[in-house]
């Protein structure tokens, strides 16, 4: 496949000579909407209807449906795909599990996605429950589920769509640290992505099919190393990242970009934007053309009536639970995921502090939890269950254990092992502070770490036994804190972090967010 670039454009061209047989195809996509079902605010948490009135939200399900349908529209072949990471984020899928993200998806009318690491977070069980619930495949290359009797019979590694005549090839992918950061259990295999990519595009390209779209939740970096390692794919729909690809504010990248003559698009998260990328084919599969643009679900999209219905009624069981006041903030708490894995956060903070007020009784002096399970920020004024829970909805208990100085330090060094990633093992932080420095080799970021000690602060000792509070994911080993895996004194039943740190807000009523220099970035 190649082209040339046309400058000042994202717009693909070859010659003026096309082929006769040109084949136009638009791949309409979603990622990581973590069942915002209802519009979400500005700071991807929960919007109130008057807000949504008053045109101050964006996506949600009925504005989705409206958008897909206008895009099928103008469209003289579509497809509809998903990045993974339906499933987890707001009280929606606590309830309804995957569920309400399958009667959604099959009404959006997708035709395919791929797994995401959080379609693991109940395990294969609930996983297998969705799949036969959609009225699309189910896509994951990269894994071995033979052993798992869930899974063998239903995920495919790749399908083939045949779309206003010809065959399009699709592949999923999904993050190869799923058994670190979700729970796919013992039975799933992950194996390398650019190996288990070429495998499918081998065997699809051997069946005849020469336009092939690979469903990617596994991060903009890796979708451009999977593009660059590979032969024979044309379009990657990323995910996982939760990265804005386009000309707009926040774009980490141009729409598509291009690597290796392969279009990659991603359309941030949470219903925002619908992604549209219009490509061109000639005959023999390769591009000709690649242009599009994620588009804003904002109040200029109406939203479709039959689904704002279907959601309240979806809703009705939530209520009581999720309008609850528990508290106010004075301020907006900063809890972007951008923000809290990568330095210090003021929700970061405000979920640790919680952490280690609530265990501080028994002796507890340290709290460490992962920046990856901070999922919105809380604005001003009256703060509700609901998002709380949107803050903090994995139902992850609080854990204790005790353990050394140098476990401590070593943890915290995996921490910050994948800050240039945004990787949410990134630790936030109570009762220790430490510098971290990203120029430095992984596994020597870390330094100057402190500890309280009363009133004062004194170097970690790397032969004492500290007393710490996490959550019980981190403390069983995920995110890469392996070494708290096998701990002494652990106990991981703990209450619902939700209710822990609902509890810390109503008793510092008017919460004031704050950052106090306990994690410091070398410049």
């Amino acid at each position: 496949m190649s082209f040339r670039l046309l400058a000042g454009t994202a717009v693909l061209a070859l010659s003026a000579s096309a082929a006769m047989a040109d084949y136009s195809l638009t791949i309409l996509h979603t990622n990581d909407f973590h069942s915002r079902f209802e519009p979400v605010s500005k700071y991807d948490s929960s919007c109130s209807s008057e807000e949504n009135t008053e045109g101050k939200c964006f996506g949600g399900s009925a504005r989705l449906v409206t958008a897909i349908a206008d895009a099928r529209a103008r469209a003289e072949n579509s497809i509809l795909v998903d990045g993974g990471d339906q499933f987890q984020g707001t009280l929606f899928y606590t309830y309804y599990k995957g569920k309400l993200a399958a009667e959604m998806m099959n009404k959006e009318g997708y035709d395919a996605m791929t797994v995401g690491n959080h379609e693991f977070d109940d395990g294969p069980e609930v996983l297998r429950g969705f799949m036969d619930a959609v009225d699309f495949p189910v896509l994951m290359s990269n894994a071995d589920v033979s052993g798992e009797p869930m899974l063998a019979d239903t995920l495919m590694k790749s399908t083939v769509l045949e779309v206003g005549g010809e065959k399009i090839g699709l592949i999923g992918l999904t993050t190869e640290d799923t058994p670190e950061i979700s729970s796919p259990g013992p039975n799933v295999h992950f194996t390398d992505s650019i190996e288990a990519v070429q495998g499918e595009v081998d065997k699809l390209t051997a069946e005849g099919v020469n336009k092939i779209v690979v469903l990617s939740h596994s991060g903009y970096g890796v979708d451009q190393a999977v593009a660059a390692g590979t032969t024979g794919v044309d379009v990657i729909v990323g995910g996982h990242t939760n990265t804005l690809l386009g000309d707009m504010d926040g774009a980490e990248g141009p729409y598509p970009t291009m690597v290796n003559d392969v279009a990659i698009v991603s359309a941030y998260a949470y219903g925002k934007f619908l992604g549209e990328l219009n490509v061109t084919f000639d005959d023999d599969g390769n591009i000709l053309e690649a242009a599009g643009a994620p588009l804003s679900m904002d109040n200029m999209v109406t939203e479709d009536e039959a689904t704002v219905a279907r959601i309240a009624e979806a809703a009705a069981p939530l209520e009581e639970i999720r309008t609850k006041v528990i508290g106010e903030a004075a301020e907006a708490i900063e809890g972007d995921r951008t923000v809290c894995r990568a330095v210090e956060c003021p929700m970061g903070n405000l979920v640790a502090d919680a952490m280690l007020d609530r265990v501080a009784d028994q002796g507890v002096t340290i709290a460490i939890t992962n920046g990856g399970g901070l999922r919105a920020s809380i604005d001003a004024g009256e703060v509700t269950m609901g998002e709380v829970y949107t803050v903090l909805p994995f139902q992850n208990t609080l854990a204790t254990f005790e353990t050394s100085g140098a476990t401590l330090a070593e943890a915290l060094e995996n921490g910050v092992s994948e800050v240039e990633e945004g990787g949410g093992r990134f630790p936030q932080v109570a009762g220790i502070k430490f510098t971290f420095d990203v120029s430095k080799d992984v596994g020597s970021r870390i330094s100057d770490v402190m500890v309280a000690e009363g009133e004062s602060w004194v170097p970690v000792d790397p032969e004492a036994s500290y007393l710490v509070a996490t959550n019980n994911f981190v403390r069983n080993g995920g995110d890469g804190y392996s070494m708290f895996s096998d701990a002494e004194n652990a106990y991981d039943f703990g209450p619902d972090l939700a209710e822990v740190l609902a509890a810390y807000v109503a008793e510092h009523a008017p919460y004031k967010p704050y950052t106090d220099g306990r994690i410091t970035k070398a410049e």
